[in-house]
C-alpha cells in the first residue's frame, strides 16, 4: 500500500491570463453561514460614512453609493480567483484623513483624495503587473515585516482604545461584544466544546453573527445607544450626487501638483498595504496546513493587480476614504476558523469569502438591514479593529526569525503606531542596514547570528551567537505543544 500523501483538491476554475475566474453555484458551492453574516457585518462597510461626512462633507446618501460601489468591487477577488475577504486598508485611515485634511474643505480636498487613490491603484498595479510584489514579499527582512505586521496591529488597538475614541462611547458594549467574540473564535476550551457538543458546532458556523445581534440589544440597555428604528424598503444612495460634486465628473482631474505631493502618504500608506498581504498569506498558509485536503493558492501579484485595479476605479468613480485594501482581517480570520473545521464546516475557503462578500452586498441593498445596525456602527469597527489588531500582533511576531528581529521589529511597529508609517519604514530601514553593514554582516538576512527565543530554553547556552541544534529545536516544539 502506498504511503504517499493524498493530492491536495483546487476550486475549479476558468483561467484568464493570471486570474483564476470562479463563478457561484458553478465553481464553488454557497455558504449559507458565511451569507448570513456578512448579512450584518455589513455594518463594517457603513462605518465608513461618518469618515467621509466628517472629512468631505458628504450627505449621507452621497456616502452610501460610495459605500455599495466599493461592495461590488469587493466581489471581484474572489470571482478572479483571490481567496480572501478583502477590505479597507484600516490602519492607514487616520494617515489619509490627516493628509487630506491639510487642504480646504471643498473641491481641493476632494482633488487631493482623487490624486492620492489613483496613485495608489496605478503603483500597487504596476508592482503585480511586472512580478515586483511576489519579489517584495521574498526580500523584505523579517524584521521589517514583523515590525509592519505588529505595528498595523498596534494601531488597530489605539484606533479603538484613544482618547475620543470609539470605546469611549461604548464601554460596556465594546466589552461584552469582544470579549465574546475572543471566546468564540480564539479558545480552545470552546473548540472542544463544539467538537463534544452538535449544538455549539452550529452555533460555530455562524461565526460573529450572534455576537453583533447581541451588540444590537446591549448598547441600548446601557443607553450607549438608541434602539434601532426599523425601515422598510430598499437603500437610496445618491450616485447622481456623488459623481457631480465629488468625481472627476463634475471636478475634473486634479492638478499636476496634487499627485506630487501625495507621493510621500502613497508610499507610506503601501507599507500597510505590503504588511496586509503578508498576514493575508500567512493566514491562508497557517490555514492550509490545517486542511490538508485543499490547495489555496494565493498570488500577491495577482492580488495587488485587483486591489489596484479597485482603487483606481474608486479614484474616478466614488473615491473612498477607507481605500480599498487586500483584506478584512477580523472576518478572513472568522472564515478561516470555521475552515479549519474541515470539509463538513466548509466546501473550499472561495465558497466561504465568496458567500460572505455575497451576504454584506445584499445587506447594503435592503433597507431593514441597514437601519437595524446603524446605531451600532462604531461597535461593529471596533470589534473587526481588536480582532484585526490580535492577529496582526500575533502574525507579527511569528514572522520575526530571532530575538534581534524581535527586537527591531518592536521599534518598527511602535514608530508605526505612534509617529506613522513613514517614520516606520525609514527607522526600519535604518536599523536593518546599520545591524547589517556594521555589526551582523552578510547573514543579518539569513537570521544566523542569533539564538530565536534563546532566553526561554532550559538548555545551556555558551554563547547568544550559538545556533540551536535541530533536537534542540524539535525539543522545544513539542514542549509548546504540550504546554
Amino acid at each position: 500500500m502506498s504511503s504517499s500523501p493524498e493530492p491536495r483538491y483546487e476550486s475549479p476554475y476558468i483561467a484568464l491570463g493570471p486570474f483564476k475566474v470562479r463563478l457561484p453555484f458553478i465553481h464553488y458551492k454557497f455558504e449559507l453561514p458565511d451569507y448570513l453574516q456578512g448579512l450584518l457585518m455589513c455594518a463594517v462597510d457603513l462605518a465608513a460614512i461618518p469618515l467621509m461626512t466628517e472629512l468631505l462633507g458628504m450627505p449621507f446618501e452621497v456616502a452610501l453609493a460610495v459605500v455599495m460601489l466599493n461592495g461590488l468591487l469587493y466581489l471581484t477577488h474572489h470571482l478572479l480567483g483571490d481567496p480572501t475577504v478583502p477590505g479597507w486598508i484600516t490602519p492607514a485611515v487616520p494617515l489619509l484623513m490627516a493628509y487630506c485634511a491639510t487642504f480646504p474643505v471643498g473641491p481641493e480636498r476632494v482633488h487631493a483624495l482623487i490624486a492620492f487613490q489613483l496613485m495608489l491603484g496605478v503603483f500597487s498595479i504596476a508592482l503585480g503587473a511586472t512580478g515586483m510584489a511576489k519579489r517584495v514579499f521574498t526580500y523584505i527582512p523579517a524584521a521589517m515585516k514583523s515590525g509592519i505586521i505588529v505595528g498595523a496591529g498596534l494601531s488597530a488597538v489605539i484606533a479603538v482604545f484613544q482618547v475620543g475614541g470609539k470605546f469611549d462611547a461604548f464601554p460596556w458594549t465594546i466589552s461584552i461584544a469582544v470579549g465574546l467574540a475572543f471566546y468564540l473564535i480564539f479558545s480552545q476550551h470552546f473548540q472542544v466544546l463544539k467538537q463534544k457538543n452538535a449544538f455549539w458546532w452550529n452555533f460555530a458556523k455562524l461565526g460573529i453573527l450572534p455576537i453583533v445581534l447581541l451588540a444590537v440589544v446591549i448598547a441600548p440597555l446601557f443607553n450607549e445607544a438608541p434602539w434601532p428604528t426599523i425601515q422598510w424598503g430598499i437603500s437610496q444612495p445618491d450616485f447622481v450626487g456623488l459623481w457631480t460634486h465629488y468625481t472627476v465628473f463634475g471636478l475634473g482631474m486634479p492638478p499636476l501638483s496634487m499627485f506630487i505631493s501625495a507621493i510621500p502618504t502613497v508610499l507610506a500608506v503601501y507599507i500597510i498595504v505590503f504588511g496586509d498581504v503578508l498576514s493575508a498569506k500567512v493566514l491562508l498558509d497557517e490555514a492550509e496546513q490545517i486542511r490538508t485536503d485543499q490547495k489555496i493558492d494565493y498570488n500577491p501579484d495577482r492580488a495587488h493587480l485587483i486591489f489596484g485595479a479597485r482603487n483606481a476605479f474608486m479614484s474616478i468613480f466614488g473615491p473612498d476614504v477607507a481605500m480599498c485594501g487586500p483584506k478584512w482581517a477580523a472576518m478572513l480570520v472568522v472564515i478561516i476558523e470555521r475552515f479549519k473545521g474541515g470539509p463538513k464546516a466548509m466546501g473550499s475557503i472561495i465558497g466561504g469569502v465568496g458567500s460572505f462578500r455575497w451576504g454584506t452586498n445584499t445587506g447594503l441593498l435592503l433597507l431593514p438591514v441597514v437601519t437595524l445596525v446603524q446605531p451600532i456602527l462604531g461597535v461593529a469597527l471596533s470589534l473587526t479593529l481588536l480582532i484585526q489588531g490580535y492577529v496582526s500582533v500575533r502574525l507579527g511576531i511569528l514572522e520575526a526569525r530571532s530575538q534581534r528581529d524581535l527586537g527591531i521589529a518592536g521599534v518598527i511597529g511602535a514608530v508605526l503606531a505612534i509617529k506613522g508609517a513613514s517614520w516606520a519604514f525609514a527607522i526600519g530601514v535604518v536599523l536593518c542596514v546599520v545591524l547589517c553593514l556594521l555589526i551582523y554582516g552578510k547573514n543579518f538576512f539569513r537570521g544566523e547570528n542569533d539564538r530565536t527565543f534563546a532566553r526561554d530554553l532550559n538548555t545551556p547556552q555558551t554563547s547568544p551567537e550559538t545556533p540551536l541544534k535541530p533536537a534542540t529545536v524539535q525539543r522545544v516544539a513539542e514542549t509548546a505543544a504540550v504546554e
